[in-house]
């Protein structure tokens, strides 16, 4: 490995993000509280600040070298986006104009405003970050959208952490990937696209990056995982014109520390690409960015691979190889993964440094958070500081004959576990892989959509713009107290069922008086919409703190998906029963889809993604059969992550939506044609999945649009889809109520671009995260908008 150092920089290796909600949920509840009212903006500062330092020290701790940048500063209030509309000042016209002055800091009100709403002004929209289950909120940005260098958040961390004697890399989105991922601003005209701006933000960067020269700061690493997708819509040579022009600039400055810094510096650039391959069909991103001067480059070489041979540019480059996976909890055979490292230093690089794939933002923080989980189970699995232990053991590794003794104890154990895990019981089961491999296109496919209709309209008798929720209701104090008694052993589970049975029967109540069409129990019996099927189905484990990060203060606990799937027992009958037991209305029964429980789960990495799935769509076959047998006349099978697992490259597309659409339909189309099947989509772009979307073959979709303002809906028209859907009027993600009227205008939207009796009312998502006081004004005013443009259609 003659073209390699691991003597400077991160000579202990690094990772590309830190996991910022805290390791007990820390910054969830403190949010809340300030949101709430109960706390004010210096008390949550005061505990971010504590949180940012006992991840820094954290790192230090677990091996990454304090003194040289390797430690990542990447913590969030809210999502790394917002932080660079805050950084830039670059509000929308419809919020108050920052008011930060001279003092370097947008304020946390207008901070949060732009997160979720403030009056009648909605927040930003929100879809998801790449193929992740995280969320981010989307920029707008206009011709004449304020730009400048309006928080200096980013240097303050900094000097936060250089005070206490750890010196952090500064981790921001990068600008092109920024504004690749915003959106054209009400207004902005024909023609504008927000990268048109990248010379003024390119210029605010430089300007950052000079104020972190002046504090210290050695490293600052940029994000530009745009550049591994081509899903943007945006063409490879237009996104190379912007990387050589923003980083031509931002490189164009010296160094630091340099013999040539004798002006204006800057810190050392690391340009990360995680999450896909660099190698673009259209143009080599690696020797793209080591065109521009960048001295270091992330790559993820666990979703991407390497280039055939060296790559010109690249000697005077620090390669940081993402060998370790930031994205699943899998331990990797690290013998395997330094095969790979001395591969990388065959591309000519100045230093190849081990490092993880993505942020560490996407998995939990501690294996020995889980005392609960079999002892088999937990040897496989790295959450977060594990993933740093792989890398500190990696760097070590590499550093030279005495640093391969010292690690070759962790080598082994590596190895060991790779193989346990493949020949553990229950990871392969027989009757599984048999009825697998036993099925025929006949069991994908249900009878024709119209007779499905005529029998669906005989048996319901809905009026025309049927009202209807995603399915679930708030998930109030009440409602965790009981869980969280039944968990200990306070409640009996008898008590615990009548507890739920009574708030089932509450929610049915409000429903009917409401005046709702379609109704739900509400879901007050699960903790979460993956996690209470996984707790009921084998090959699956669940968690005790796995928490991650979904958005904001949202956080979820994955489950584990590691062995073969089937469902012991029924899931879901007993509640829908019961539910339907109270009323003469439907009430739909509620499961979620083979696509979602895959991605919003931690999924086994030893066979392809579509046999799993297939797996998880044989248990809910069942399901709904049963749940057809017992008399529900409404199943709704939920899929908002069908868009989210899509590949970030065109030419995966055709195979994924291959196998996620057909793991649907072997789900459902066991149903009668009588039974009226519904699926749900929120916060993607739609565009890219039109298709698929009409080719899950559901009797109504219900999706994500009131952010949007009905976005989705011309483009279903224009595919010429032909049934039943419900795009969301009342955005669930955000505490505001909207009037009458603001729903009445989108459902008009709606229903001006697709057959009127197509359409449903409902909001965008489940309630869960509302409060009752938010969420009942809403659906009252939901149910009066749909009878108010009904009467306008007449």
């Amino acid at each position: 490995m003659t073209n390699t150092t691991f003597a400077d920089p991160f000579r202990t290796g690094t990772v590309l993000g830190y996991p910022r909600i805290g390791r007990r949920r820390e910054l969830k509840r403190a949010l809340e509280a300030h949101w709430s009212g109960r706390s004010t903006a210096d008390e949550l500062e005061a505990t971010a600040r504590d949180l940012r330092l006992a991840a820094a020290r954290r790192l230090v701790d677990l091996g990454l070298d304090a003194t040289s940048g390797a430690v990542p500063g990447s913590f969030s209030l809210y999502d790394q986006v917002l932080d660079v509309v805050a950084l830039l000042g670059a509000v929308p016209s419809r919020f108050r104009e920052p008011t930060a002055g001279g003092s370097g800091r947008l304020p946390l009100s207008e901070y949060f405003a732009l997160a979720r709403g403030a009056g009648d002004e909605p927040p930003l929209e929100m879809t998801k970050w790449f193929d992740t289950n995280y969320h981010y909120l989307v920029p707008e940005i206009g011709p004449g959208t304020p730009v400048s260098l309006a928080d200096d958040r980013v240097v303050r961390e900094f000097v936060e952490a250089r005070d206490v004697g750890i010196v952090t890399r500064p981790v921001l989105v990068g600008p092109v990937t920024f504004l690749l991922l915003s959106k054209a601003a009400d207004g902005a005209g024909p023609g504008f696209r927000p990268l048109d701006r990248l010379p003024e933000v390119t210029a605010v960067y430089a300007e950052l990056l000079r104020r972190l020269a002046d504090a210290g700061a050695p490293w600052v690493q940029l994000d530009e995982p745009a550049l591994v997708t081509d899903n943007l819509g945006v063409p490879f040579a237009d996104v190379a014109e912007a990387v050589r022009a923003a980083y031509g600039q931002l490189a164009g400055a010296p160094v630091a520390g340099t013999a040539a810094a004798d002006g204006a510096a800057r810190p050392a650039i690391l340009v990360a690409a995680p999450y896909g391959d660099l190698r673009g069909p259209d143009g080599d991103g690696l020797a793209l960015l080591a065109g521009t001067g960048v001295e270091g480059i992330a790559i993820d070489l666990v979703r991407g691979g390497l280039p055939a041979g060296p790559v010109a540019g690249l000697g005077s480059t620090v390669l940081v190889a993402g060998v370790v996976d930031g994205h699943g909890v899998w331990r990797g055979d690290l013998t395997a993964k330094l095969g790979l490292l001395e591969r990388a230093a065959e591309l000519g690089a100045a230093a190849v440094v081990p490092a993880t794939s993505t942020s560490l933002l996407h998995v939990p923080h501690d294996v020995e958070d889980e005392p609960y989980l079999s002892a088999d189970l937990r040897s496989w699995l790295a959450f977060a500081d594990q993933k740093v232990g792989e890398v500190v053991t990696l760097a070590t590794a590499l550093s030279g004959a005495e640093g391969r003794a010292a690690a070759e104890a962790a080598l082994t154990s590596s190895a060991e576990a790779v193989a346990t895990r493949q020949a553990a019981e229950g990871v392969v089961v027989p009757a599984v892989r048999e009825r697998l491999a036993g099925l025929v296109p006949a069991d994908t496919t249900r009878a024709p959509y119209g007779e499905r209709a005529a029998a669906q309209e005989a048996r319901l008798g809905l009026p025309a713009l049927p009202t209807t929720t995603i399915g679930s209701f708030p998930q109030t104090a009440e409602i965790r107290a009981a869980r969280a008694a039944a968990r200990k052993g306070e409640l009996s589970e008898d008590e615990y069922t009548a507890a739920m049975r009574d708030e089932v029967a509450r929610v049915v109540r409000l429903q009917e008086d409401l005046g709702l069409d379609v109704l739900v129990h509400g879901e007050p019996e699960r903790n979460d919409m993956v996690q209470y099927f996984a707790e009921q189905l084998d090959g699956f484990a669940t968690t005790v703190q796995g928490w991650v990060q979904s958005y904001g203060s949202r956080c979820v606990r994955p489950p584990i998906l590691w062995g073969d799937v089937s469902r012991p027992a029924p899931m879901t009958v007993e509640w829908a029963t019961y539910a339907q037991s109270l009323t003469d209305l439907p009430v739909k029964g509620m499961l979620t889809g083979p696509v979602t429980i895959l991605a919003w789960s931690f999924v086994r990495d030893d066979q392809p993604l579509g046999d799993t799935a297939a797996q998880v769509a044989l248990a809910l076959r069942d399901e709904v059969r049963d749940l057809e047998a017992a008399g529900i006349a409404v199943v709704q099978v939920d899929e908002p992550a069908l868009r989210e697992l899509l590949p970030l490259r065109a030419a995966d597309h055709p195979a994924y939506l291959d196998w996620s659409v057909r793991s649907f339909r072997l789900a459902t189309a066991g149903a009668a044609p009588a039974t009226q099947v519904h699926t749900h989509l929120c916060y993607s772009e739609f565009g890219d999945v039109i298709d698929a979307i009409d080719g899950l073959d559901a009797d109504v979709t219900s999706l994500e649009a009131a952010r949007s303002r009905m976005e989705v809906v011309p483009e279903l028209a224009e595919a010429g889809y032909d049934r039943g859907v419900g795009p969301g009027v009342y955005d669930i993600h955000s505490p505001r109520v909207p009037s009458v009227e603001e729903m009445a205008e989108l459902l008009r939207l709606a229903v001006g671009a697709v057959d009127p009796r197509l359409v449903w009312v409902n909001p965008d998502c489940g309630l869960k995260t509302r409060r009752y006081e938010e969420a009942s004004p809403a659906l009252h005013n939901l149910v009066e908008a749909a009878r108010k443009v009904r009467a306008e259609l007449g």
